[in-house]
């Protein structure tokens, strides 16, 4: 009697994942609080393929990152071109940016996807080989405001699961003062060369920042006597990084300053930060995402000079979090009112008036990076929101604020510490208790 031929049970390839009935819960309450968040700061939605040129990534992302040397997945295709599965968003993005003229709109371009990324690395808890990431994408302006917008919305993002993360933040300069700094740490660790470990050796003469992100003990009494980023800022860069603290201080953002924050990309300038599960030193799987400037980056990749900012947030590491949470989504709306400003105390003023008006229920939008006045209304036309709040020099010294009735052109004068109640009025919206000594002062 012949064996019966064994039948073959196939599995998992390695570092991959089912999501399962059972778990969809979770990822379409991350949708739901991403998509919010992208409709309240008027992000649109991308989705690039996940195949793109393998040179696209070497050349955005560094050629000699970890992720383009160790971990991207590439092949020579049928037609002997070398493609690779997309690694991270941003060069797609950017890419997508410059390929379909989108210089030609209104600037910043907000841009952000949800999507697949694929990486050969080591699996782990909450770490695949393909794994998902929100990421957020703000291309076309230069002004700090961006930053401490963008850090806000990743923090907010996870505080709307009752999670508080620690946002770590730093400064890495540009390219006209960063050389200095690379140059004084290339002289610091070639100092204790013999002590490092083989992968910051390695990293000495390819990328000497990225030691600064190693993880491994040995390495660690040379970083604690590593030469400070701050110390070599030039005053672009000093001034630029002073504004993005002071932007997240208005929004009541608690940070940490961490010069050890480099990000592991080629492309980054000035502003970085990472969002930890707490305030200790994190290991590998302590960072929920993070981010920061690319203002070169578009040029790299064939545009014209054109500055940007971005994050991204690994979806696997989030929902493992919420798995003890019991989620809810949020109901979509049409922006209700415009904030508008004029000048800089107008701005920061008007950053916690957009607060104010979101926790009332009420959904606002901005351009805070815009300075004038008729630029921003031109937006508040276009997005058809019934009333725009506007702030200028005269309105903080007065205490007041203009509301303007967008259909008609009317415009009154409101008391500050009134107009959230009375946007609440014109708009029908049910009576709500507003305490006014929350308001923005």
């Amino acid at each position: 009697m012949t064996k019966e031929k064994k039948k073959k049970v196939f599995q998992l390839v390695k570092g991959m994942k089912d999501i399962l009935p059972e778990d969809e819960k979770y990822w379409s309450a991350v949708w739901e609080v991403v998509e919010n968040l992208a409709l309240k700061y008027g992000f649109g939605r991308i989705e690039t393929p996940v195949l793109e040129m393998a040179d696209l990534f070497a050349r955005g992302t560094g050629s000699t990152t970890d992720i383009v040397e160790k971990e991207m997945y590439s092949f020579v295709d049928q037609a002997g071109e070398k493609l690779a599965l997309r690694p991270e968003g941003t060069p797609g993005a950017v890419r997508s940016y410059i390929e379909h003229g989108l210089i030609n709109l209104p600037q910043p371009v907000k841009l952000f996807y949800f999507c697949s990324m694929f990486r050969h690395d080591k699996p782990q808890a909450g770490r695949y080989r393909q794994f998902s990431q929100v990421g957020f994408e703000v291309i076309g302006d230069p002004e700090p405001v961006i930053d401490a917008q963008l850090i806000n919305l990743a923090y907010q993002i996870y505080t709307s699961f009752q999670l508080q993360p620690s946002v770590q933040v730093n400064s890495i300069g540009c390219l006209e003062c960063r050389p200095a700094y690379e140059q004084a740490l290339k002289e610091h660790f070639k100092k204790d060369r013999n002590k490092l470990s083989e992968i910051s050796r390695e990293r000495l003469s390819k990328n000497v920042m990225r030691i600064l992100d190693s993880k491994e003990e040995e390495d660690q009494p040379s970083i604690a006597k590593a030469p400070q980023q701050m110390d070599f800022l030039c005053e672009a860069c000093q001034k630029h990084f002073m504004q993005v603290l002071e932007y997240l201080d208005d929004l009541q953002v608690p940070y940490f300053l961490n010069s050890r924050i480099v990000r592991g990309l080629d492309y980054y300038t000035r502003t970085t930060y990472e969002l930890w599960l707490g305030e200790e030193e994190a290991g590998r799987q302590s960072s929920l995402g993070g981010g920061g400037r690319y203002d070169g980056l578009v040029e790299l990749l064939g545009g014209r000079p054109t500055p940007a900012s971005g994050f991204a947030i690994g979806v696997e590491r989030l929902i493992l979090q919420l798995k003890e949470h019991d989620l809810k989504g949020k109901e979509r709306r049409k922006p209700e009112v415009f904030v508008a400003q004029l000048g800089n105390e107008a701005r920061r003023k008007a950053l916690g008036l957009y607060e104010e008006l979101f926790k009332a229920g009420v959904l606002p939008v901005e351009s805070f990076s815009k300075s004038g006045l008729k630029p921003q209304l031109e937006i508040a036309d276009r997005l058809k929101v019934p009333y725009t709040v506007i702030l200028g020099q005269k309105e903080i010294i007065d205490g007041t604020v203009l509301l303007r009735e967008m259909s008609g052109g009317i415009q009154e004068v409101v008391p500050f510490n009134k107009i959230v109640p009375e946007v609440l009025r014109r708009l029908g919206k049910a009576e709500i208790v507003y305490n006014e000594k929350s308001e923005t002062r």
